[in-house]
């Protein structure tokens, strides 16, 4: 079984890839402070809930934007999975060209949800993964990566502005009854939840301007996409395991230094 770990800034998605699919996918808080013994832990416990234990895992594959738990992942499967981990960098062989003007900045995140599209789904496209950060990734017609806009991610932004104005807290991530609020709570929610979708559909129209293709495939992944794909027409597929996806695709290419 293939073990895919992505470490995020917020979240830690693992998925058990059984050979036709993705038998189970968890997902922890980053807690970027936590040694490789207590991450073990979690590794654990996500492999007792698909009821497999450490000698079931034949092959691991990381990506990572947090580099501390990139060498405590890198430990861990050493230790306890008896694996070497294929850790996704820029120059790792994941079938999609990196066109921009530093490859070697593109992150993990970026690199993998590209290579998922490029396997398994049509493109030109516009990936929008709500995160930390609201990232949209752009995949040209000859399947590279040709650039990025990164905007700050809706909770990112709920949280900044509940820090900075005394008289504001917190309020859920949903659309209030009406864009126009009548109180404290619903005029935040208008002002963020909508605030984002006009966000999300403004850019993707700018990109698309800016892109040569007449048909542009836009996708929706992340722990958010969900909520914000129910209030928007603009996408096409809502993609929830691409970056498992955009793992498996990787491991596959490279598969000869890490047969399973």
């Amino acid at each position: 079984m293939l073990l895919a770990i992505d470490i995020g800034n917020t979240n830690i998605h693992m998925g058990l890839w059984n050979g036709d699919g993705w038998r189970l996918s968890w997902r922890a808080r980053t807690v970027e402070n936590k040694m490789p013994d207590e991450y073990a832990v979690l590794v654990r416990n996500f492999l007792d809930t698909a009821d497999v234990g450490y000698g079931a895992i034949s092959s691991v594959i990381i990506s990572s934007v947090v580099p501390p738990l990139t060498l405590a992942f890198t430990e861990l499967t050493k230790r306890y999975l008896n694996q070497t981990p294929i850790v996704v960098r820029h120059d790792t062989k994941t079938g999609v060209k990196i066109d921009i003007d530093q490859p070697e900045q593109a992150g993990a995140d970026r690199i993998v949800n590209a290579a998922g599209i490029v396997a398994y789904h049509e493109y030109p496209a516009i990936v929008v993964d709500f995160g930390t950060a609201t990232n949209f990734d752009v995949i040209s017609a000859e399947g590279a990566l040709i650039g990025v806009s990164i905007a700050p991610g809706v909770r990112l932004a709920h949280d900044a502005l509940v820090s900075k104005a005394a008289k504001l807290h917190k309020v859920d991530l949903e659309p209030p009854p009406s864009s126009i609020g009548r109180n404290t709570i619903h005029a935040m929610q208008s002002g963020i939840f909508w605030g984002y979708v006009g966000l999300v559909e403004g850019l993707i129209k700018r990109i698309k301007d800016d892109m040569p293709d007449e048909k542009v495939n836009v996708y929706a992944t992340g722990g958010l996409a969900t909520i914000f794909n129910e209030h928007t027409d603009v996408f096409d597929k809502l993609i929830p395991e691409l970056t498992l996806d955009g793992l498996h695709a990787i491991y596959e290419l490279n598969r000869e230094k890490n047969p399973a």
